[in-house]
């Protein structure tokens, strides 16, 4: 008997190929697409889609877009018919900001507005869920040539959009007690998302009432922050501040979401960084990237708090959005706890673009 796999398993299996660099087959009406991811993607790859078709398309994100003058015909996105002549080094040029003040004049790009632009958005949001730059390759293969590619993960769009539009539901899969410096009465709970994604974590601590509004904080991985020190951002500082004052409190529950770098992940956090180094700012940094503002998805952390008995909280956070966020997924805040801690002069300017661009209160 053969053993099914769920729509949810497939794209997760589809996400580790991109990371891999093994392509994907999208099924659309008729039609049948092979994608694969830029950043991945090889020179004899490359050679592959070619020999299928001349015609490959370059999906990129409108923000990615914007940044190299292309025009943009299906709103989010961007497709761009890739020259003949094009190399893997052109691809990854196009898809990365590094050396786009070094070489600015990437085109002139050949925008295309007809045709159905569903399977290059999907493929954009599965690589941004890999983690990988938001850049893909895609061609147009029959259903014969896809049948001898029976090897590689096939799905029908319509399965795909849906389940990419929604996350993962969470399931608790251990608890123990684990004794803090803050506290010797907390317990760690930790959570994995039905799709296979990294787990997310919750920090108990003491014996929070579940009628009443609990304290809590929804903190984001933060790699160069909470671990090594980074002075670039407040991130350990409030991680250590939030820790502490429920201590103090006397309970409260501390969400730790593996969303590093507002949902990109730590590499494209460091390409961030290096465009910081050049001038950008951190919102800039992220559009030049080819992302939005920021990518978490707040309502992994509503759901945790919701699993562990709690609907209403006092949330430690200095993101009006956070707050809006919650109320939006059912947990409702009660009181805005402000958070002001760890600033220092190396991270002025992205304190400063947090208040004006993003809306924190500081």
């Amino acid at each position: 008997m053969a053993i099914l796999l769920t729509v949810e398993e497939q794209i997760a299996r589809m996400r580790a190929d991109l990371r891999m660099g093994v392509p994907i087959l999208l099924t659309c009406g008729g039609g049948v697409w092979m994608a694969a991811a830029v950043e991945t993607l090889n020179s004899g790859r490359l050679k592959h889609f070619r020999d299928y078709s001349d015609n490959i398309d370059l999906a990129i994100t409108e923000r990615r877009a914007k940044t190299l003058s292309a025009r943009v015909y299906d709103g989010d996105l961007a497709r761009i018919q890739i020259p003949n002549a094009a190399d893997i080094d052109w691809l990854r040029s196009v898809a990365d900001p590094v050396d786009d003040l070094q070489s600015p004049m990437k085109g002139p790009f050949t925008a295309i507005r007809d045709g159905d632009a569903e399977p290059h958005r999907l493929v954009l949001m599965i690589c941004k869920q890999a983690r990988l730059l938001p850049a893909a390759v895609l061609v147009q293969i029959t259903s014969a040539a896809a049948d001898e590619l029976s090897y590689l993960h096939r799905l029908p769009i319509e399965s795909i959009g849906p389940c990419l539009r929604k996350s993962s539901p969470l399931a608790l899969v251990s608890a123990a007690n684990v004794p803090l410096a803050v506290s010797n009465t907390a317990k760690v709970h930790v959570y994995r998302p039905d799709d296979g994604g990294i787990e997310h974590y919750a920090i108990e601590i003491g014996n929070p009432i579940r009628n009443e509004p609990v304290l809590s904080r929804l903190h984001s991985a933060c790699f160069t922050g909470d671990i090594i020190g980074s002075l670039k951002c407040d991130c350990g500082p409030q991680l250590n501040a939030a820790m502490q004052q429920i201590a103090e409190f006397g309970s409260g529950v501390l969400l730790y979401m593996n969303q590093e770098g507002r949902g990109i992940g730590l590499a494209n956090k460091m390409r961030a960084y290096a465009l910081q180094s050049q001038g950008f700012d951190t919102v800039e940094a992220n559009h030049r990237l080819g992302f939005e503002d920021d990518e978490r998805d707040f309502m992994l952390g509503a759901e945790i708090l919701k699993s562990l008995g709690f609907n209403s909280v006092r949330l430690m956070t200095n993101n009006p959005n956070k707050v809006e966020r919650m109320n939006a997924a059912g947990v409702r805040v009660v009181e805005r706890v402000p958070l002001h801690v760890g600033h220092n002069p190396l991270n002025k300017d992205y304190l400063e673009t947090k208040a004006k661009k993003s809306g924190h209160i500081l």
